[in-house]
């Protein structure tokens, strides 16, 4: 009994939270139907809210507290050595800089959405680990539902064996739907915000997430792009959604895209110095400079980070940049990113001292879409992270970027408008 009042009041707080906020947003009807039922939703969710690591570096005991119990699955993966939980998807409420700091055989973990309906955790470990337990126990007596990771140590061998022998769950996150209007004649530009769901990016230093921070970013760009008229705009994701690198490429590729921007927002280690402004990245097999260099090869473990099985992938991705990075879709990359510094540049916007670079990012290698990479600036310096959270900055770098758009499309519109001006005569 007392367990279904708390469960009626539950429910009443989330219902009550869904009419504050129809009320309270200034919306049309459609999307204060949705604000309700993505309110709902959300209170209606498993959370997570505790989690502890114990053990040593022989046994090793990871535990979750749940509001509910739910189904799990877990696998190890090589190269490097970590272990995924996949589970229905939840609501983390844990502690701030929760899965910062490990112990025993885990180093660290993280933790976020995979795909629409689906959660998971990534549990970075010393070594090669063989999953002793896997199990969440439902609530009882006073105690929450905990889900629980038993993990002992074991030889590499061993590892790759037992791996082989349990092979992992395939999930294939679906990029957003491109509109299907194939008579439309108008350039289709892809937008891709980097990072997503479990994936967080760089982080500033008051807790901001360069995913959240590109996201915003990518719609006030959609939205700026669409009032033109003139282009079809595609997102790679709309939401807080991880998407794999190869399916970002995929994505672009099978809708012909006519141009690919990949946004996202950069971190320097401190240990490395300061940088600030905007940058623009073209592919290439040989990064322009050391810089470059880093950031490819952090971007490039998007998938790592979110426990991707990258077994079938090719080992090094400068093997085939040059097979799959065609001449004339690199002199459209490079113009394009030339446009956009330009830009930038006209409007006063902060550029890194050297704004053009390249390296061999896996998100450009489309072989026949033009792509860059624009790094909006480095949430690791004060001045750069608080115009990366303004709304005023992000509508204005919109607009040259857009503008850039333009720009770069204008001969082939113009060519577009003359084939369908009737001849004189007529």
């Amino acid at each position: 009994m007392k367990f279904r009042r708390v469960t009626s009041v539950c429910a009443l707080s989330a219902a009550l939270l869904a009419a504050f906020l129809v009320r309270a947003l200034p919306v049309n009807a459609a999307e204060r139907g949705a604000v309700a039922q993505k309110a709902l939703a959300a209170a209606q969710l498993p959370a997570a809210t505790d989690v502890r690591v114990g053990g040593d570096d022989k046994l090793t005991r990871f535990v979750m507290d749940l509001t509910g119990k739910i189904d799990i699955a877990a696998f190890a993966l090589a190269n490097p050595y970590r272990v995924v939980i996949d589970l229905p998807q939840v609501a983390f409420k844990l502690p701030d800089k929760a899965g910062e700091q490990g112990r025993g055989l885990v180093k660290a973990f993280r933790y976020g959405l995979i795909m629409q309906g689906g959660s998971r955790i990534v549990l970075d470990t010393k070594g090669p680990v063989r999953i002793d337990k896997a199990f969440v126990l439902a609530a009882d007596g006073g105690q929450p539902a905990r889900l629980v990771l038993d993990l002992t140590s074991t030889d590499r061998a061993s590892f790759l064996r037992n791996v082989s022998l349990a092979k992992p769950p395939v999930h294939a996150p679906a990029a957003a739907t491109a509109p299907k209007v194939d008579s439309d004649p108008r350039p289709l530009v892809v937008l891709d915000p980097g990072h997503g769901g479990i994936d967080t990016g760089a982080r500033g230093a008051g807790g901001e997430m360069e995913k959240d921070i590109v996201l915003q970013f990518a719609k006030t760009l959609r939205s700026r792009l669409e009032h033109s008229g003139k282009y079809r705009i595609a997102m790679t994701r709309s939401d807080d959604t991880f998407i794999p690198l190869s399916e970002r490429v995929r994505f672009g590729r099978s809708h012909n895209a006519a141009l690919f921007i990949s946004i996202h927002a950069d971190s320097i280690p401190k240990s490395e110095g300061q940088a600030e402004g905007a940058t623009v990245y073209t592919l290439s097999e040989n990064a322009s400079d050391a810089e470059a260099a880093r950031l490819a090869e952090a971007e490039n473990k998007a998938d790592v980070i979110a426990g991707v099985d990258l077994t079938a992938e090719p080992d090094d991705v400068a093997n085939i940049l040059v097979d799959l990075a065609q001449r004339e879709t690199k002199t459209y990359s490079t113009l394009f990113a030339r446009t956009v510094v330009g830009e930038l540049k006209a409007t006063a916007a902060r550029l890194h001292k050297h704004p053009m670079k390249s390296a061999g990012f896996k998100v450009l290698t489309a072989p026949d879409v033009p792509s860059v990479l624009v790094e909006l600036g480095y949430m690791s310096t004060k001045d750069d992270l608080k115009l990366l959270t303004s709304e005023a900055w992000q509508g204005k770098t919109a607009n040259a970027v857009a503008q850039s758009v333009d720009t770069f499309f204008a001969p082939r519109l113009a060519r577009g408008s003359a084939a369908k001006a009737p001849e004189k005569g007529n």
